[in-house]
């Protein structure tokens, strides 16, 4: 699916949100999220800084909100990185240990926050995917999932592989003068796992880097 602007809602002046469109830059969008990401990342053995994606789709072409509900508790679901070896990306700071790490445009212009893990600390809607992934944007801006799911919009990160679409997640974005940003993320209820990722650019960029993001990375799901 390609990322459009209409494909998120402006934030205007929406509630307590807008105010993080206004921070400075200094310090960047991340010194004003909470240090701790919504939980611990899962740990099946394999690396929590994301895996290269398949080359195809495998067992259905979607995961919407409501085929979440299909899966199976034990499934395991992760970034698929495709920026390791893309020269238009540079890793800005690898795996912390809690399911996050960030790359950076090879211009300094734009970082993008990857995040997979439990959702210990997320305040879940069971049976509610969508709900429950406004309540992760709930914690990344310190507000209750009441105030953004009015300001929240539906899109799709890729499944399985990059470019293809296909998993619904839940999206805000902001514009302050040449700085932008956009933050996405799906929760799974199923397996108690949540991923998202945050786009922050110094130029009015966002929606274009997020394509990228979309473009090149996917959800992977083993069964």
């Amino acid at each position: 699916m390609t990322w459009t602007p209409s494909a998120t809602r402006r934030l205007g002046t929406a509630v307590a949100i807008v105010t993080l469109a206004i921070l400075p830059l200094s310090g960047c969008l991340y010194a004003q999220i909470p240090a701790a990401a919504p939980s611990s990342a899962p740990s099946p053995g394999t690396e929590t800084d994301g895996t290269d994606a398949p080359d195809a789709p495998t067992g259905g072409t979607t995961l919407t909100f409501e085929e979440g509900l299909d899966l199976d508790p034990d499934t395991y679901i992760e970034w698929g990185d495709g920026f390791i070896a893309d020269e238009q990306w540079e890793m800005v700071s690898p795996d912390d240990g809690n399911g996050g790490w960030t790359y950076g445009t090879a211009d300094g212009t734009c970082t993008v926050r990857f995040w997979q893990g439990h959702m210990t600390d997320v305040p879940v809607v069971e049976g509610d995917d969508s709900a429950s992934s406004d309540a992760i944007l709930g914690v990344l801006l310190e507000t209750p999932t009441a105030d953004i799911t009015p300001v929240a919009t539906t899109g799709e990160f890729s499944y399985m592989a990059g470019g293809n679409g296909g998993v619904e997640m839940r999206q805000v974005s902001a514009v302050d003068g040449s700085r932008s940003w956009l933050m996405a993320a799906r929760a799974f209820t199923q397996t108690g796992v949540g991923l998202y990722t945050i786009v922050d650019c110094t130029a009015n960029d966002a929606e274009k880097i997020m394509d990228a993001v979309t473009e090149a990375n996917a959800i992977v799901v083993t069964p």
